[in-house]
């Protein structure tokens, strides 16, 4: 009966994941490499999980968001956040009508389907506090009336972690909303020489939409469709709790390491980024590496390390390599 399951679900999967090989192929003629954040995108678009780019200037992640916006139908905002940025330049306000003696609510930029907060630590506590509302509670109070957000509503945050002057820490709370925390790195000498002769010798790519709404939405049906097995979610739920109670695992080192393990939303978000992962590979099921490969980026923003592991110059990535290495694979 299973078997039979699996096969109507990997059909399922076939038809709907087509949409990936369109966005991709299309992506392809903007971008050179960066193949893994735009899988992680496209999982967050899949699974309406909030996203978080770190890396250095100039390697493509404001492109590669607004790329991905173009190639579907769906209303795209780009701010710039700034350390002036007030909460009603995101959310939008109050206008007093003389005539009717009446407010209206004029709305912001986060009134749209995607929006890339670009450089998102740049802005003060009170712009994070508006933000973290809309993407925690996909709603948006102005004066006294609230407003839900439009259907998908995704946050692509982009941050730089070199430290330079007017930028703020995220908060916890805020970061822990991000389904997945993406590090971008350099792209390899070969990719690099793509980009000399794509960018600098010729005009970029026209692109136009190939995705609607509705694809997207028949697309996420079927990511919650994708089988997992008991042992799996097992393993996950085991992963989570190393982080927290690193000693049951034999891990006595990382004890002294970590302040704070992952909080449950890791579980549900490793969970779900799992399927996503296992649809774009085509499958209706998932695997242990499903899990591994899309691993360290649901967890490595949700481990707080302490001061000693600070000093040792081990970080977050690190504790969870340990993690994957230790916790039994089913």
């Amino acid at each position: 009966m299973m078997s039979v399951d699996i096969q109507a679900i990997n059909a399922k999967v076939q038809e709907e994941s087509q949409l990936v090989d369109r966005i991709l192929s299309q992506m392809d003629r903007v971008i050179v490499g960066q193949r893994n954040m735009v899988e992680r995108l496209l999982i967050g678009l899949l699974c309406s999980g909030h996203i978080l780019l770190e890396g250095v200037p100039g390697l493509a992640k404001t492109l590669t968001v607004s790329t991905l916006a173009k190639l579907i139908q769906a209303t795209f905002r780009r701010i710039q956040f700034t350390p002036d940025l007030l909460p009603a330049d995101l959310t939008g306000t109050m206008i007093y009508q003389p005539q009717s003696g009446t407010f209206v609510a004029k709305r912001g930029p986060i009134f749209a389907n995607l929006i890339l907060a670009d450089e998102v630590n740049r802005a003060p506590a009170k712009v994070q506090s508006a933000l973290l509302e809309s993407m925690q509670e996909r709603q948006v109070t102005l004066g006294d009336q609230t407003y839900p957000l439009d259907d998908p509503f995704l946050v692509m945050a982009t941050q730089n972690p070199i430290e330079q002057e007017g930028t703020y820490p995220l908060p916890e709370a805020q970061v822990d909303r991000f389904m997945l925390k993406v590090r971008v790195g350099y792209p390899s000498r070969e990719e690099e020489r793509a980009i000399l002769e794509r960018v600098a010798c010729s005009r970029p790519a026209d692109i136009a939409p190939v995705v609607g709404l509705e694809e997207i939405r028949r697309a996420r049906e079927a990511v919650e469709l994708v089988y997992m097995d008991e042992k799996i979610k097992d393993y996950i739920v085991s992963l989570v709790h190393a982080s927290r109670a690193p000693t049951a695992v034999g891990l006595q080192e990382l004890e002294s390491l970590i302040e704070y393990g992952a909080s449950p939303r890791a579980t549900i978000f490793l969970a779900r980024a799992a399927r996503a992962h296992a649809f774009i590979r085509r499958r209706g099921y998932v695997t242990p590496d499903d899990v591994k490969a899309i691993g360290a980026d649901v967890l490595r923003h949700r481990i707080i390390v302490s001061y000693e592991a600070e000093a040792e110059e081990i970080d977050a990535d690190r504790v969870v390599e340990q993690l994957f290495a230790h916790v039994e694979v089913p």
